[in-house]
């Protein structure tokens, strides 16, 4: 697991309305690996995923992020941090009143200078990266079904090569053809076109099918962390039953 460290967490804590959330969450994330937080509802996962994007601040401890400490960044200096990851949001959270081909180019239009036919053909690229054909380009998402939604969303992060990605519950609400097809999408990115990945889930199939390494939160730390082998093996109890599907 050798190499830089794309992202370093140290004990992170985080509350909202009086309700500790995190508990002092630490990890460190080597640029190659996926990294799989599991959890149940409510245990603090898309929280985790949020702070390392910046998009909100811990109440204590540190995300270093490309070397650099973000937690106490302005929102204009986030932005070229922002800018080398990708962020896939639960719901997909395309724009409802876009196209796919201006979901997917938005950002290029936004962060870059290329012109209009290299961008309507890198869109045509991102989309046949996720399995998607150039007949979906002029359908809005309310067109869309929950899959390509998501499929489209994973193109959009990728639009201006980043260099780690966060993805968020990226099965939740599938049905298990798309919820498969999602999950070696992932896996495939492992493959050369973004190979560094945070993902959340309560989504064990998907875990055991992307992961390299992988924590357990529970009550708003980790409960275990490591190789999906040395997770599974591990003896606390709160870890096995979730593990088994009884704290989902």
């Amino acid at each position: 697991m050798g190499g830089t460290f794309v992202i370093e967490v140290n004990d992170l804590q985080k509350s909202f309305n009086g309700h500790q959330v995190l508990r002092g969450v630490s990890f460190r994330l080597p640029r190659g690996v996926r990294f799989v937080i599991m959890g149940g509802s409510g245990a603090g996962k898309t929280v985790c995923l949020r702070l390392i994007a910046g998009l909100i601040r811990p109440d204590s401890g540190q995300v270093r992020v490309f070397g650099k400490s973000i937690e106490r960044l302005s929102e204009e200096a986030l932005l070229p941090v922002r800018r080398r990851m990708g962020y896939v949001f639960q719901g997909a959270a395309l724009f409802d009143s876009l196209t796919v081909r201006d979901n997917v180019a938005y950002s290029l239009h936004e962060h870059t200078n290329l012109d209009a036919q290299t961008i309507a053909a890198r869109v045509r690229h991102l989309l046949s990266l996720v399995g998607l054909d150039e007949g979906v380009q002029d359908k809005l998402p309310a067109e869309l079904s929950g899959g390509m939604r998501k499929r489209v969303g994973i193109a959009r992060a990728l639009a201006i090569d980043p260099e780690v990605m966060l993805f968020d519950e990226p099965t939740a609400g599938l049905d298990p053809t798309n919820s498969k097809m999602v999950a070696d999408l992932v896996a495939k990115l492992g493959t050369g076109v973004c190979d560094t990945a945070v993902v959340v889930t309560h989504d064990i199939e998907l875990a055991n099918a992307v992961a390299d390494q992988m924590a357990i939160l529970i009550d708003g730390q980790f409960a275990a962390t490591g190789t999906p082998e040395e997770v599974h093996s591990s003896r606390d109890p709160g870890v096995q039953a979730f593990l088994r599907g009884e704290a989902r």
